[in-house]
């Protein structure tokens, strides 16, 4: 069973790292999103540039909420099979 531990640690690594990388990702694109409202024509480029930035950051949403779904299941499991096997080690 600790082999197998061992293979969901790792796995458990691999989604959090990339979990953490997208969340990281996210917050650059982020930190020159401005929440605004464009009624005039005038600022047609700002408006642009928000367009993009939010166009990027929906595109990555789902595979955040994935990894980070999958991250925090697989934290689940681990802490179920350590304490799984702590039973059984006590009786």
């Amino acid at each position: 069973m600790m082999n197998d531990l061992h293979i969901m640690i790792v796995a458990w690594g691999v989604f959090t790292g990339l979990f953490l990388a997208l969340l990281a990702y996210n917050g650059t694109i982020t930190r020159y999103e401005e929440n605004q409202l464009f009624l005039a024509e005038t600022n047609e480029n700002e408006q642009q540039e928000q367009t993009v930035i939010a166009r990027r950051v929906n595109k990555i949403q789902p595979f955040i909420r994935i990894f980070g779904v999958l991250s925090g299941l697989m934290t689940l499991l681990i802490i179920g099979v350590i304490t799984w096997d702590a039973w059984q080690k006590i009786h």
